[in-house]
């Protein structure tokens, strides 16, 4: 029994991978005012990789239980320039089951991830395609370029993400790096052979390795509305992502409780050295309280923590899938269209 997978046989070169194509998952919730517009400019987008790699595109919308018309108007979007595939699911499963689902749908070899809210500039794709093709990278992930128009409460607590999640272990994950990104056939297909359910993308993309390389980029302002991501939402995804790629935890719980054990050690040390030596007496009534609260209020957050997994764990042995698909379409260039110009130069 084998247990890894050989993913040679996907590797692409500048010449094979127009074969290959690309598809653009795009994950969608709530965006009925901005998706008509978006999908215009991924036309003009297919149309321009086509020009200059002749790759053939697909675009897969994941609608992620929309309550407003976002299924509709995707359902209505014309395949101009690129194939659309458009996955309704039978609820809101959350970003990182959207992101499976649109993997799993995806017909063409590579895959670009990116975000419904019009903030991923067409431009830098084709950057991404271009290190690719050109470059022979099978990941190329985006970063923001800075974070000077965030508060510094939100930068200092981004940067304890990574510094703790990142905290021994082998495979880092890169700093301010998002969920766009494009990985090549081979890399894709390592990230489908993954099997959990409790899924961080962004570690998971990191740890098959590959070659990587990073692209900075500036997002552009939001299309229309405002983000449903609040500090609450953001607080709990980071948990969802540290116990799910990461025992720094743990380890901290670990290293905190040894701390407590030591200082209590010593505390009791100097207790018997002053009794011993002056004849005093153990200090009363408020340090054993203070001691008390302090170390349950340490076994209540390395409960917690250890809770935490052990539901990681339970989740995982239950073995649900992680979404159910419940409507399904598909729109495919039209061979006419598709072979016009083809026929147009062999005319002339």
């Amino acid at each position: 029994m084998t247990l890894g997978t050989d993913v040679s046989g996907l590797s692409t070169t500048a010449a094979s991978a127009a074969a290959q194509g690309l598809s653009i998952v795009v994950p969608v919730f709530n965006e009925a005012a901005g998706l008509a517009a978006l999908h215009a400019r991924l036309a003009v987008l297919a149309k321009t990789l086509r020009e200059r790699y002749r790759l053939g595109c697909e675009v897969v919308y994941v609608d992620d239980g929309s309550s407003d018309d976002t299924y509709r108007i995707a359902l209505g979007l014309v395949a101009d320039g690129l194939d659309v595939q458009v996955v309704s699911l039978s609820r809101n499963f959350g970003k990182e089951a959207a992101l499976m689902a649109g993997l799993d749908h995806a017909r063409r070899g590579a895959v670009l991830f990116m975000d419904g809210d019009g903030q991923h500039p067409a431009d830098i794709v084709e950057r991404l395609v271009g290190h690719w093709i050109d470059d022979g990278y099978d990941v190329v992930y985006t970063a923001k370029a800075h974070r000077d128009n965030e508060s510094f409460l939100r930068r200092i607590a981004v940067r304890g993400f990574y510094a703790l999640i990142n905290w021994g272990a082998r495979q880092k994950i890169p700093e301010d790096a998002g969920d766009f990104r494009l990985l090549s056939p081979r890399a894709a297909a390592a990230l489908k052979q993954l099997p959990e359910r409790n899924r961080f993308f962004k570690g998971l993309a990191s740890w098959i390795g590959f070659r990587q390389i990073r692209v900075d980029y500036e997002p552009a302002a939001r299309a229309h509305g405002v983000t449903t991501f609040s500090p609450g939402r953001l607080v709990g995804l980071s948990i969802e992502g540290l116990t799910s790629f990461s025992v720094a935890p743990l380890r901290l719980a670990s290293l905190l409780g040894a701390a407590l054990a030591t200082i209590a050690f010593l505390f009791g040390l100097s207790i018997l050295w002053e009794t011993w030596t002056t004849g005093g007496s153990v200090p009363g009534y408020p340090s054993l309280v203070v001691g008390l609260m302090t170390i349950g209020g340490v076994q209540l957050i390395m409960i917690g923590i250890v809770g935490e997994y052990i539901g990681k764990i339970l989740s995982e042995l239950k073995a649900r899938p992680i979404y159910f698909v419940a409507e399904h379409s598909e729109k495919r260039i039209e061979p006419e269209r598709n072979n016009s110009s083809d026929a147009r130069s062999a005319a002339e």
